[in-house]
């Protein structure tokens, strides 16, 4: 198992619903919390014109792109259909009240249910 985590900081920075971005040397990757506190991490670019996610409305657990609405699951990064593409996702934590992110290679973009 890989320990390479990135300290982000409390869980409460980031706001319910909302996003923290995230400048990382493979690039921005936006950290979701939702309602319910689960965390989520993507890369801040949606599959269809690269808007920023981090500024769209979370709700469930989806976040609408602020550019054309389309919607990104946020467990797997995969448009929700009609729309096709994936944004890529990586492993996120919370450990007493602290977020993490890994950025361990190949960790980005595994499909749900897959080990990196």
């Amino acid at each position: 198992m890989n320990e390479n985590w990135l300290h982000i900081g409390p869980l409460e920075d980031i706001p319910r619903q909302g996003a923290r971005v995230v400048k990382t040397a493979v690039g921005e990757i936006a950290i979701f919390r939702t309602v319910d506190d689960e965390i989520f991490a993507l890369r801040d670019k949606c599959p269809h014109k690269g808007g920023p996610l981090s500024q769209g409305i979370v709700h469930g657990k989806k976040v609408a792109c602020p550019l054309h609405d389309w919607k990104i699951n946020l467990d797997s990064g995969l448009a929700v259909a009609p729309d096709v593409g994936c944004a890529a996702r990586y492993p996120v934590r919370v450990v007493d009240g602290m977020v993490s992110l890994s950025l361990a290679p190949g960790s980005a973009g595994v499909p749900a249910g897959e080990s990196a």
